[in-house]
């Protein structure tokens, strides 16, 4: 497929390069065009000075930005992949952002007769690099049928939720569950180390029953040892969290425990933790 890719940030910049080991015909643009210009000589691909120029001709364009803003920039306007790509093409938006800007983009999409799936991932820097990432997809079921064997290039799964939007409320459902578990796993281990248990002894014990999690399995060597540097930042979390509060203002949904965790991230910043990863939620207990 000849594909376009916007946004090559610690994420997107190993999923365009799966686009190109996979065969597709990959053409990028970054906001910061010396990235764009070292992914190409990395992959042999081709830069694009706008998102437009990137889109021309395209079968399908993924994007993968930072937030709501982001997404309407590289989305919108003269310059914006809606003006440069043609007919009967899908976007495919990998940003994590609001589900009402994904039913937004879906409806301008659809003007000219471009398909749109809002598909957010989950998996971290780790995923993207190795192309095991799990994919949450909102939209047609035509459409995503067509994107799946492409969105494959980098993903392990990839999972259609439900119409247009569905893939960010899915996300925001992601990042819920991921704040309580690292939240519970910190006050665990931070109990552990202050009663005199031996975390690794401990670990090897309650990993084998209920208490398991992908967290506990991946951070709980590293958030021992004060080690928070593996990809998804604070900041992100806490854009993250943001998105779901506002959802759940609109549906009435009780999020208790997210907004006390949301409340602890913003301690980390203030400790100068806004690039540390999730999993630094324990150093606030160690203070």
């Amino acid at each position: 497929m000849k594909t376009a890719f916007v946004g090559l940030g610690v994420m997107g910049y190993p999923m365009a390069g799966f686009l190109v080991s996979t065969g597709h015909d990959v053409t990028v643009y970054n906001r910061t065009r010396s990235k764009a210009d070292e992914w190409c000589e990395a992959y042999s691909g081709g830069g694009a000075e706008t998102p437009a120029a990137a889109a021309a001709g395209a079968d399908f364009v993924f994007s993968c930005v930072g937030n709501d803003d982001d997404v309407r920039a590289v989305m919108l306007g003269d310059d914006g992949i809606l003006a440069g790509i043609p007919e009967g093409a899908v976007v495919v938006d990998h940003t994590t952002a609001s589900a009402t800007l994904a039913r937004e983009l879906h409806a301008r999409a659809a003007e000219r007769s471009v398909g749109f799936l809002d598909a957010p991932v989950s998996g971290g820097q780790a995923g993207a690099e190795s192309g095991q990432l799990a994919v949450m997809v909102g939209g047609d079921t035509d459409t995503f049928a067509r994107a799946v064997p492409v969105i494959d290039s980098y993903a392990k799964a990839v999972t259609h939720i439900g119409p247009v939007g569905s893939g960010q409320l899915a996300k925001m459902v992601n990042q819920i569950c991921i704040a309580g578990v690292v939240q519970g796993l910190s006050e665990g281990l931070d109990f552990a180390e202050r009663a005199g248990l031996d975390p690794a002894t401990l670990i090897d014990s309650i990993s084998k029953g209920a208490a398991q999690s992908w967290q506990m399995e991946n951070r709980w060597r590293t958030m021992v040892d004060g080690e928070f540097d593996f990809g998804f930042a604070v900041d992100w979390m806490r854009k993250d969290l943001g998105i779901a509060l506002e959802e759940a203002g609109r549906n009435g949904a009780r999020l208790e425990i997210t907004k006390l965790v949301d409340r602890y991230y913003a301690e980390v910043q203030a400790m100068g933790g806004n690039r540390w990863d999730t999993s630094s939620l324990i150093a606030r207990l160690k203070k």
